[in-house]
């Protein structure tokens, strides 16, 4: 079956990621609302809005932990199951609400789903793709983000087409996440674990059976085999020496580095400020005169924009010229764009007429450009780059806590202040992420990562230092120090 087997699990896993996509974003469209805004009471910058994004992000710090145990227990297909059917049923409160409880819990669920899905579709995703497409094949998670937040803000903006007094306008929007959620559950199964779980788990001939379904080209049988080969080696190296729990992960010197640097990206990605855009553009438009439908369709547009360009970025781009020149260009050009819109914010309120439309013009510009830049850097690389430095036996791990706190942790504390923050400080806002990117972003992606492109999971382990494990300290494990370093050496000479 080959590429394309290996192109349809990558997009049907996706499908996790358009939850995160359309979960995120539905609320983008529900607090405009005056029905959802009479009906709990409140309006689109109080802290009840804060309360409803941030539980939601809040819900998701939790879902990725959860998911680091039960990838490394149940595999990487039931993390995925496990993560719709809490999402189906947060859905199902969210639609039915009939209180702020009710809205808020079911909030809490889908974050917690959308938690769990976020971190376990990449790994999935990375674990079974050749190493030469790989960031093609994760690059399709912030495919499929966008075309959640696509979907999310077209049903919204349809939706909205009914009299102010219909609950309709948000109700249909919050129970249409189950539709994916269904889909998900229903078909997961049919496709293979990922051949490194079920190696793993000591299932060699099921990992062998996958990696020729997902890689095979007719005359590759002896690259397949050096990869069947290249994975157990590594994989039994650090069963041999890994110690249960998560402190480990901070212990074990090469792996603390590695998972800060997962960490780190996640970090980066949010202090880009697009989740604040995304969840609060509305805020956004209407400081720049953009008010009623045409916000909406503004919404609706801007959502369009971002996944098209990170859907040319993965085709043609990603996988040739890597992950550290996009990250550093696209710190540059999104801190710039920040620049030119808080320019432009400090402008607009005291222009009137053809000076403020053309000032409005070039606000929404602005703030597409950003979604343009993050598309072609930060959103596709982050989950591609968080995915594929974590070794085997900490990946679950270790990309449960790089996206439960470096992403979801992170978001929840601007999704809880943005509203507030937008309302008080107006343009003077976006200079949070501006003096981040210029003072953190840029030097620690220039000075600290590495090149990944085009290597396999287990060529990554060396680019690190060492193969597999690197060094536990004596109190661990029952083999000294010195005993790790010959059996890892004597390995590592083998492959």
């Amino acid at each position: 079956m080959g590429l394309a087997f290996n192109i349809a699990l990558a997009c049907f896993a996706a499908t996790g990621s358009f939850l995160f996509g359309y979960d995120a974003g539905v609320m983008t469209d529900v607090i405009q609302s005056p029905n959802f805004l009479e009906f709990f009471q409140t309006d689109k910058k109080s802290s009840i809005i804060g309360a409803i994004n941030s539980t939601f992000s809040g819900g998701a710090v939790f879902g990725s932990l959860m998911g680091g145990l039960t990838m490394d227990r149940f595999g990487r297909r039931w993390t995925v199951l496990i993560g719709a059917a809490v999402n189906l049923l947060g859905a199902c409160l969210q639609c039915g609400a009939q209180n702020l409880a009710m809205i808020l819990v079911g909030r809490i669920l889908a974050g917690w789903a959308v938690g769990i899905l976020s971190m376990s579709v990449p790994i999935y995703q990375a674990e079974c793709a050749h190493p030469k497409i790989r960031g093609l094949i994760v690059g399709i998670t912030q495919q499929m983000i966008g075309v959640g937040f696509i979907v999310s803000t077209w049903v919204g903006y349809g939706s909205a087409q009914v009299p102010e007094t219909s609950a309709f306008s948000w109700r249909f929007p919050l129970g249409f996440q189950a539709i994916p959620c269904v889909l998900l559950i229903s078909g997961i199964m049919f496709f293979p674990e990922s051949p490194r779980h079920l190696m793993e788990k000591d299932r060699s001939d099921e990992a062998m059976k996958v990696l020729r379904k997902l890689h095979y080209d007719g005359s590759n049988d002896e690259w397949i085999q050096s990869e069947f080969n290249e994975i157990k080696l590594t994989i039994d190296a650090e069963k041999a020496l890994t110690v249960p729990g998560w402190r480990i992960m901070f212990t074990v010197k090469s792996w603390r580095i590695r998972l800060m640097h997962g960490t780190l990206m996640q970090v980066f990605t949010q202090m880009t400020g697009i989740n604040v855009i995304g969840y609060y553009q509305g805020i956004m438009y209407e400081e720049l005169g953009i008010t009623g439908n045409t916000n909406l369709l503004v919404t609706g547009i801007y959502n369009v924009v971002g996944p098209l360009f990170n859907l040319i970025f993965i085709v043609f781009l990603l996988d040739r010229v890597g992950r550290r020149k996009p990250l550093l260009v696209g710190t540059v050009l999104i801190t710039i764009a920040l620049l030119c819109e808080a320019v432009i914010g400090s402008q607009v309120k005291y222009a009137t007429g053809a000076r403020e439309h053309s000032l409005s013009i070039a606000g929404v510009f602005f703030i597409f450009c950003v979604t343009c830049i993050f598309s072609c850097s930060f959103g596709p690389i982050s989950w591609v780059y968080m995915s594929e430095i974590m070794p085997f036996q900490i990946r679950g791990r270790g990309s449960a806590f790089a996206t439960g706190i470096g992403n979801w942790l992170v978001s929840t504390v601007w999704s809880q202040v943005s509203p507030k923050g937008l309302g008080k400080l107006g343009w003077k806002f976006y200079f949070v992420f501006v003096c981040f990117n210029v003072c953190v972003t840029f030097p620690t992606i220039f000075f600290v990562f590495k090149e990944t492109k085009q290597l396999t999971l287990e060529e990554i382990d060396l680019l690190f230092g060492e193969r597999a494990l690197g060094s536990l300290p004596n109190n661990l494990d029952n083999k000294t120090v010195e005993e790790t370093h010959i059996e890892l050496t004597d390995n590592a000479k083998m492959a």
